[in-house]
């Protein structure tokens, strides 16, 4: 009851008061429904003096199946200004709500019934969120606390379609650190508070229309929030397929974000794709080795320990990780074959420095024909070619340096790196990446330079990026 408390005392101490307010409260947990119960009810007695008069109703079950049937009408969800079903007699001037987050399996009730927003495994925040955007009246507000997930990838692309469809965000408040803000939770992402309104159409987003960014390490230091105001259409592009969130929080992110969204490449213009690699150990444990005869009856096995930002380290040490894979006719549709790749991890540690970390792999390296590659590992390869030596390492360079961290950072955040942001990350012109590389490989370079290499090939770079390393 903290969030609705919280409410209510906003309410009691505005200028225009409310007479009375009626509040509808979910608590699926006995024990905390008698302490919510208590809760409201001192706060019942503390908004008399006011004069207001609070109505408050426990509801002890499962908010999302509660409402399942706003889900199901899947041809009109986001759509209708009415409710139906459980929700025709609560259109809600205001939501606020901490939903749990976790993922359920696609046969779950609730996720068959939110089908129409949801692609993959989906989490159960979202739903809250879907149905939440479906109870409120037109220009209902909605304050709610979720991990960032939702502003980008591809499971979120359909529920951000049809949430911002009438949702508008009026602030966003980032919280920065993965580990202050509720560290009680396991949380491997950033997390967010939303506050946004419902609107009738989307043309209601004018050019002017701004929203209020402000962002603190966590909860600690919440008396010293950066704020600022960023015009919507910079952070929310409507009219693009993906509709990804982003986040800048300050001028830097601003001026990167413009810079490489001027950008004319993607990896698919440039003939280049990004694939996962093959190798899922649970299912590939018979083949697997800690020692082997490479390239007799073995062939490497890479890891994401195996990457590092511009280099490849095999083998190592890394506990229960084994470095080698058998050769067998069962086992070959597992291996790619020994060409010039970038490898990227599809995961980033909590606080690691930068959120990508690339590597270039060239052909031979390992002495084998044949290349195992994890399945936390992503890896860039020209499908029918190769890629040249000056375009892996202009790449892997580019992919490790701050200039496209601090863009990625504004609309990931969380521990993963997904193929289908990378595919629609902007890129250079091909000239300069393949310049890039040529100055990497002519130069000695390390990777404290690389974001002066970056400077020196494409006359941009955030002023603060040279004061850092990786």
């Amino acid at each position: 009851g903290v969030l609705a408390c919280a409410l209510l005392e906003v309410l009691a101490f505005r200028k225009e008061r409310p007479s009375s307010i009626e509040l509808i409260a979910y608590e699926i947990d006995p024990e905390l429904a008698f302490c919510l119960e208590a809760c409201l009810s001192y706060a019942n007695q503390w908004l008399t003096p006011s004069q207001i008069r609070l109505q408050f109703t426990i509801i002890k079950s499962d908010f999302v199946l509660d409402h399942a049937e706003v889900l199901e009408r899947t041809q009109r969800l986001f759509t209708e200004q009415t409710t139906g079903g459980n929700a025709g007699s609560n259109a809600f001037d205001a939501v606020i709500a901490n939903p749990p987050y976790f993922k359920i399996p696609k046969s779950d009730l609730r996720a068959r019934a939110a089908a129409a927003v949801v692609h993959g495994q989906p989490n159960l925040y979202a739903l809250f969120m879907a149905v939440c955007a479906q109870l409120l009246k037109p220009q209902g507000e909605m304050i709610i606390i979720t991990p960032r997930s939702y502003a980008a990838g591809p499971y979120f692309r359909r529920f951000r379609e049809h949430f911002f469809a009438v949702m508008r965000p009026e602030s966003i408040h980032l919280f920065g650190s993965r580990r202050d803000a509720f560290n009680r939770d396991n949380i491997l992402q950033e997390n967010v508070i939303l506050h946004a309104k419902k609107i009738a159409d989307t043309k209601e987003i004018r050019q002017s229309t701004m929203v209020q960014v402000s962002i603190s390490d966590g909860a600690s230091d919440l008396t010293q929030v950066r704020r600022r105001m960023v015009p919507l259409i910079e952070i929310l592009d409507l009219s693009s397929r993906d509709k990804m969130l982003q986040i800048p929080v300050d001028d830097v992110d601003d001026e990167t974000c413009r810079a490489v969204r001027s950008w004319p490449g993607r990896l698919h213009a440039y003939g280049m794709e990004i694939s996962t690699g093959p190798v899922v150990p649970f299912r590939a444990v018979s083949f697997l080795d800690h020692d082997g005869l490479s390239p007799e009856s073995h062939v490497p096995l890479l890891w994401m320990q195996n990457v590092k930002a511009m280099c490849v380290t095999w083998p190592t040490a890394a506990r229960g990780k084994p470095q080698h894979i058998k050769v067998s006719s069962q086992s070959m549709p597992l291996l790619v074959a020994d060409k010039n790749y970038i490898l990227l991890r599809r995961f980033s540690a909590k606080e690691q420095a930068r959120r990508l970390t690339a590597a270039p792999l060239i052909a031979g390296a390992l002495g084998s024909p044949w290349v195992g590659l994890e399945n936390h590992v992503n890896f860039i390869h020209r499908p029918g070619g190769t890629l040249t030596q000056h375009e892996v390492y202009g790449l892997a360079v580019l992919l490790n340096s701050r200039l496209l961290d601090i863009y990625f950072r504004v609309f990931n955040g969380n521990t993963q790196v997904s193929a289908t942001e990378l595919r629609a990350l902007p890129l250079p012109p091909l000239d300069a990446i393949m310049e890039i590389g040529k100055m990497w490989l002519s130069t000695a370079s390390t990777v404290e330079n690389i974001d002066a290499l970056i400077e020196e090939v494409l006359a941009f770079i955030p002023p603060e990026c040279l004061m850092e390393t990786v």
